[in-house]
Formats: structure tokens, sequence, C-alpha cells
């Protein structure tokens, strides 16, 4: 009977080590995947930074190979002495500062009114906004470009700036996390006579720090990495962008791939050093904008 009873006791604590026992096997496997993905991710990345090291008569060896007989910086040197690569660097920083901060000012009020604010045609105006998300960018270059040249902001910072600051994406994406906080903050700061703004500016926003930075930094990248827009806008060369700039005195010396992936590389630099600072912003606000969703 007393064997009975022991064997029984033991019963669920056997059954909770083997499930124990599958969810490490299950964890183990995802690792082992992610691990497999990030490597298949750095491929490219260390591609680019090895044929960047190479002496151009390497570069277009058949086979290709990853070894380098000498490395050298010279296709660095090549890109920083054909261009003001600082004052481009300084483009790139104000021009994209100004696309950063006006969009998350825009989303935030756009998202909030959605979320909270009651009016005629709410849900029509707000299918409409959503609506931009399936038209192309490119369809809109040419009305664009007629408008800036109108307003006098061709080769200027908020001729870069203001078309790209258009983000229904984002908006939509802010809205559902605010759907997702609770009302009861909302009405006890009502309660004290708070207005709309001082709602979002107090209560909506220092609750939403998570899922504004990951948007600030998506926003930041992207008009880091614009290309054709600044492309088309500037035509003056101390007015171009970093990417502008760097594919502009390449493209008058012909390929060379040494160069190409060298002005990859130092395009790409300030983008992974903002990604290593604000990394955990930005898993902290997908994974905040998947549960409020």
């Amino acid at each position: 009977m007393a064997l009975t009873t022991q064997s029984s006791e033991r019963a669920p604590y056997r059954g909770r080590r083997s499930r124990l026992r599958r969810i490490n096997a299950g964890n183990t496997a995802l690792y082992t995947v992610a691990g497999l993905a990030a490597l298949l991710w750095l491929v490219p990345l260390a591609w680019a930074v090895n044929t960047s090291l190479k002496p151009e008569g390497e570069t277009t060896i058949v086979p290709a190979t990853w070894f380098i007989s000498e490395p050298t910086l010279d296709a660095y040197e090549s890109v920083l002495g054909r261009g003001d690569i600082l004052r481009w660097t300084l483009n790139s920083l104000v021009s994209t500062g100004i696309v950063t901060v006006i969009t998350l000012v825009l989303t935030a009020l756009a998202a909030y009114g959605f979320s909270r604010c009651l009016f005629p045609g709410r849900g029509w105006l707000f299918a409409f906004i959503i609506g931009g998300i399936l038209i192309p960018p490119q369809t809109l270059i040419v009305p664009q470009f007629i408008l800036m040249t109108q307003l006098g902001l061709v080769d200027t910072y908020w001729g870069i700036a203001l078309p790209q600051v258009v983000a229904p994406v984002f908006i939509f994406i802010l809205k559902r996390f605010f759907d997702g906080i609770p009302r009861d903050y909302v009405e006890a700061a009502r309660m004290d006579g708070a207005g709309h703004l001082r709602i979002l500016w107090n209560v909506m926003l220092p609750m939403s720090r998570p899922i504004m930075a990951a948007i600030g930094i998506f926003v930041f990248i992207g008009a880091w990495n614009n290309f054709l827009w600044p492309f088309i806008v500037t035509t003056d060369p101390e007015m171009m962008t970093l990417p502008v700039g760097l594919g502009t005195v390449l493209g008058q010396y012909g390929i060379q791939y040494a160069q190409v992936m060298a002005s990859a590389v130092l395009g790409a630099l300030p983008l992974l050093i903002v990604f290593l600072l604000f990394q955990r912003h930005i898993v902290t606000g997908v994974a905040g904008a998947g549960i409020k969703g």
C-alpha cells in the first residue's frame, strides 16, 4: 500500500520533468534555427566588408574567394577622397532628423485622434489613410517634385524631408497600441480637467515609449537609406545625402567593386551603430505592439 502511494506521488514529478525536457528541446531547436538565420543574415555583410578590403584586381577573380592576399584600405581612401563625405553625412543627419521628428509628431496625433476621439466619418477617414499603404511611393515622385519646385524647396532640407513624413502604416500600428491602453487612465485624466493634448502628452505617450522608440528608429533607418527621392530633389552636390553622394561619385568612375562595397559599408555604419545602441527598444516596441494589438 505504501509503495503504491509513493509511486502515485512521484508520477506528477516524472510528468513535469518530461514536459520540461520537451520545452528545453523545443527551445534548443528554436535557438538553433535563429542562430542559423542570423549567420545567413551576416553572410552578405561579411562579404561586403571582405570585398571592400581586397585590391581592386582581386574582386573580379572567378571563382570568387574569401581569401585576401594583401588586405588594403585603398577602396575606403578612394571613396573618402573623391567627395565631401562629411557634408553629405551632415545632410543625411539633418534631413533624417527632420523626417523622424515630424513623422513621430504627426503619427502620435493621428493615432490618438482615431483611437480616442469620436467624430463623424472617423471610420471612412481612417480607411482612406490606411489605403495609402497600397500606393507605391514611386507613383508620387512626379507630383511631389512639381510641388517642391513650386514651393521653392528643391535643394533644401525641407524639400528632402517633407515628402517622406507620410507614414500610414505607423499610424495604424500606433492606433492599435493606443486602443490597448485601458480607458480608465484616460477617464481619470479627464476628471482632473485634462484636455486631449494633455492626455496624449502625460498619459498615452509615457505608456507608449517602447513603441514610439521603435517607430522612430524604423523611420530613421528608412529615411537614411532613401536614395531615389533625395537623388531627384537635389542637384547641388553640397545638398546631397550620403547615399546619393556616394552613389554619384562611384558612378563617375565606372563599376569598381571594392569601392562599391566600401561605400555600402560606410553608408550602413551609422545605421549599425543606431541599431546596436537601441536594439532593446526595437525588440520591446515590436513585442509591445504585438501584445497590445
